[in-house]
């Protein structure tokens, strides 16, 4: 589809419409619109029952409009919330417009990629029902410039190789070609079948499992959404012991098509650089959350997801739905079999608990995700060593009144991730995070993270502090990124120089504001990096005692971000 053909499809969906009647999902990533409903569960508005672990959210957990949260939909049939008249809805046409100066910043964009130089996205579509069957066709386009810019640049060829080590087992190319960036996605499109609290459909629509505001140890949007089957409640199942909420999903990952860096650049050893084959992946995986009768307010849960290279998938039950097999490495792969067992299907694996307690009477949160990327040997063996490949969550966030009338707070959250590996590395097999050696695209889709946009083996401390009043918010966000930890502790090993981790120091403004329809939305970004891509300069004639004493090769990078949001 040419850009001339995407400008007419956008005019015709703004003029095709009728009826009034909200549309059934809110988009993961729409602006504002989802911390706002959270906060709202927060102040005791939204039932407590509702885990914001399983998202997209939909009309019918939020029992209100998903773009007008003023509109209550008290009129909605707990058996079937579909009329029987054809209705027609104009979803929201959202725009935003970025810039970024010196390297790639942030994640939690969708469609978008990192990358240096302005970069604008568009987002418009329409959202049909009859009876059962509900359609949203909400594609994206994205444009950037995709300048060049100074990626990893390694001093040594040892260096290089280590740093290949690690980019082939991931699909995550520092530049996503050597020109300009233009694609036309699905988006958040599907097509569903629904019937009281279930769905079941095919979507392109981005998935967010897990209770984490900033991160998500199995599924955020920092990728673009990926086609997939998708079989979900639509709202909590009450049931005599409490509510649950899940998902099964089935989709198809893609690669990105991009080496990991400029390969014929005879500074970059290319020779190092194993080409990944273009074979698509199988992705399967589920989540449960439940929330106990007698706790009111505490929603836990687990999820479990497998990547294979279809090349590698047979056509059973087991390889189809993986995640009903064993949890344990013992039961399917005994030290000297034949190498046929379920581990040696080439499956990616990864899994989590989560935990999220909301308390409105103290108007606070509180959640923690904790994951493993390679299965315990057994249940022994998982509590001995909890530790293994761990990754985690944990975070809180607090409203301090100002008007509760008006809905006027202080927010103030903090959440720590952690994906890093541990100490057992150094006596047993411990995978990075979103990579793989089994299927080497790892983790991603179209180049970028399924998971935590922080990326592999990273860490970062958060913290805001935001005025808020309904949809309006002015605020401050203060973070700590380190990047690819366990590539800077091998690089140590290899050189004894422990003074170059790479770590973010950042400051961002965030803003909001609602004008009757419209919500304008944007952020300013100022990010110092602390010896940006592992590197810094010893001082001439530099002596034991200049150990500390080095020149920084430290680099500032500034991202703007400007939106707009029109609901119909």
């Amino acid at each position: 589809m040419s850009i001339n053909q995407a400008k007419l499809f956008f005019l015709f969906v703004l003029i095709w419409w009728r009826g009034m009647l909200s549309a059934q999902v809110l988009p993961v990533g729409t602006p504002e619109m989802e911390d706002y409903y959270r906060r709202l569960q927060l102040i005791g508005k939204i039932d407590s029952s509702l885990s914001f672990t399983v998202r997209p959210l939909t009309q019918q957990s939020l029992h209100r409009s998903p773009f007008f949260p003023d509109e209550h939909l008290t009129s909605i049939n707990s058996t079937n919330h579909f009329d029987n008249q054809l209705t027609v809805q104009v979803m929201p046409l959202i725009t935003k417009l970025q810039y970024t100066s010196s390297f790639p910043s942030g994640w939690n964009d969708g469609a978008m990629i990192p990358t240096v130089g302005p970069q604008s996205y568009l987002s418009a579509g329409i959202f049909a029902h009859y009876k059962w069957i509900s359609v949203q066709l909400q594609p994206e386009f994205v444009s950037a410039a995709n300048k060049g810019y100074t990626g990893f640049h390694g001093d040594t060829e040892a260096s290089w190789e280590l740093w290949y080590y690690y980019a082939n087992m991931i699909d995550m190319p520092e530049r996503f070609g050597s020109g300009n960036y233009t694609r036309i996605l699905p988006g958040q499109s599907s097509v569903r079948f629904n019937y009281n609290k279930l769905s079941f459909g095919l979507s392109t629509e981005n998935i967010w499992w897990g209770p984490g505001r900033r991160n998500s140890l199995l599924m955020s949007n920092t990728a673009p959404g990926f086609p997939h089957l998708t079989f979900n409640t639509t709202a909590p199942l009450q049931s005599p012991i409490g509510s649950f909420e899940g998902q099964v999903v089935a989709g198809r990952l893609s690669g990105s098509g991009y080496p990991p860096t400029d390969i014929a650049d005879p500074n970059r050893y290319g020779q190092y650089y194993a080409p990944k084959s273009n074979d698509w992946r199988y992705f399967s995986g589920f989540i449960i959350s439940y929330q106990p009768r007698w706790l009111t307010g505490l929603s836990v849960g687990a999820s479990r997801t497998f990547v294979i290279n279809k090349s590698d998938m047979g056509n059973g039950l087991g390889d189809v739905l993986p995640f009903f097999g064993s949890r344990n490495k013992k039961n399917v792969n005994a030290p000297g079999d034949d190498r046929t067992g379920e581990q040696y299907k080439k499956r990616d694996e990864y899994k989590s608990v989560f935990a999220r307690w909301v308390m409105p009477q103290g108007k606070l949160e509180f959640y923690v995700e904790y994951g493993r990327n390679d299965p315990g040997w057994d249940s022994r063996d998982r509590f001995v060593e909890m530790d293994h490949t761990r990754a985690y969550i944990f975070g809180f966030r607090k409203l301090v009144p100002i008007s509760e009338m008006d809905e006027e707070y202080i927010d103030v959250g903090l959440e720590l991730t952690q994906l890093d590996g541990t100490r057992t590395s150094t006596v047993r097999s411990s995978p990075t995070w979103y990579t793989s050696n089994m299927v080497r695209h790892g983790y991603t889709h179209l180049g970028q993270v399924l998971g935590a946009g922080i990326g592999p083996a990273g860490s970062l401390q958060s913290l805001n502090v935001a005025w808020v009043k309904r949809l309006k918010k002015i605020g401050i966000q203060l973070e700590r990124q380190e990047h690819q930890l366990d590539f800077f502790y091998d690089a140590v090993y290899n050189d004894s120089d422990f003074r170059k981790n790479w770590v973010d120091v950042s400051l961002r403004l965030d803003g909001a504001w609602d004008y009757k329809r419209f919500v304008f939305f944007g952020n300013l970004w100022f990010i110092k990096a602390l010896n940006y891509q592992y590197d810094l300069e010893d001082v001439p004639n530099a002596t034991r005692n200049d150990f500390w004493n080095f020149i920084p090769k430290d680099k500032f990078n500034f991202q703007g971000n400007l939106g707009v949001m029109y609901r119909f």
